[in-house]
């Protein structure tokens, strides 16, 4: 029997300590397709992916960088997205952030060599300009519950602090229950010193995040646009979902307006990850939704904005655990159990 699914698509920060070593040990079959994205590592001049993934240590510092992340990112996501079990029909293609880029290459707008141009390209020009930063701060309490008066709220103060002369503030990603924000130093620093810590751990910055899916990233997606061409994009194989909620048809697609979403809007907008999932719930109703690894890290987003649009009943974090440990509705291939559910 069939297996419909959303498949889902990290993005920056996803490739950690434990992660290390991903490509190794889950994809030693996939030696043709890491020697393509290492060649043209070595074009440019960088360390091959493989080189990367195979290191004896991890440092936060080297691994964190958008050209060393983004490129093992999209190798291991890009690799589990062709991992996947026989009776498994995706249905959609959605990701986070940078994993919009791997969800063009995963629903075939893009080749597997294309799509790790674009990540390389756009890792690359965002390190080396690196404007700005990102925090992240919850809106929603451990119950996952929705709480718009305070999101209201959070999103009102960071408007104020944008206001402010010399400040930039603005909302990043919607991300489940928490809010992704950026701006320069003196915005971020102002919201910090505005809310409460919560968890002992936010508001929390982002290594080596410049201020993705604002204004200030407007000269990378200049640069962008001119070093990547609206040719490589291609009619996708099954429907895209991007940061807006806006799905891209097969046989339907403007591939030039694809190509200029992609290095525009999606660059300097704020990308709503929590509406993307919610219209793939809504428009595909999947019997699951996959994200790839590597990594664990997207899994809460994604059920935090099921549980918001409370779908198929879901009312909280304890009714959400209790379904997936009955018949489970989301799989994450960074996970070793639910792996093998994906794989078989």
């Amino acid at each position: 029997m069939t297996r419909t699914a959303v498949l889902i698509c990290p993005g920056r920060g996803s490739y950690n300590k434990a992660e290390l070593g991903y490509l190794h040990r889950h994809h030693a079959d996939k030696a043709a397709l890491f020697a393509g994205f290492d060649a043209q590592r070595r074009d440019a001049g960088q360390e091959e992916v493989t080189v990367l993934d195979g290191a004896t240590r991890f440092s936060v510092s080297k691994y964190s960088r958008g050209d060393i992340a983004s490129p093992l990112i999209y190798a291991s996501a890009l690799a589990d997205a062709q991992s996947l079990a026989e009776d498994i029909e995706v249905v959609a293609v959605t990701g986070n952030s940078m994993g919009w880029y791997i969800a063009l290459a995963a629903a075939g707008a893009l080749t597997a060599a294309d799509g790790f141009e674009v990540v390389n390209t756009m890792g690359t020009l965002m390190q080396k300009q690196l404007i700005g930063g990102q925090l992240v701060y919850p809106f929603a309490g451990p119950d996952w519950l929705y709480d718009p008066a305070r999101k209201a709220e959070l999103l009102a103060l960071a408007a104020e602090i944008n206001a402010r002369e010399g400040l930039d503030l603005a909302l990043s990603i919607d991300l489940g229950g928490l809010l992704v924000l950026a701006g320069n130093e003196p915005g971020l620093a102002a919201f910090e010193a505005a809310v409460p810590v919560v968890e002992e751990r936010f508001p929390m910055r982002l290594a080596n995040h410049a201020a993705f899916h604002t204004a200030l990233q407007a000269p990378v997606a200049a640069e962008g646009r001119k070093r990547l061409g609206a040719e490589m994009f291609t009619q996708p194989d099954v429907p895209l979902i991007d940061g807006r909620g806006q799905i891209w048809w097969p046989g339907a697609t403007d591939t030039r307006a694809l190509w200029d979403y992609t290095l525009g809007h999606q660059v300097v907008e704020t990308y709503d990850f929590t509406r993307a999932v919610q219209n793939a719930a809504y428009e595909f109703a999947p019997d699951l939704f996959i994200v790839t690894g590597p990594g664990t890290t997207l899994g809460g987003a994604v059920a935090q904005s099921l549980v918001q649009c409370g779908w198929q009943g879901l009312t909280g974090k304890e009714a959400f655990k209790a379904r997936q440990a009955k018949d489970p509705l989301l799989l994450s291939m960074g996970d070793e159990a639910q792996r093998g559910i994906a794989t078989g």
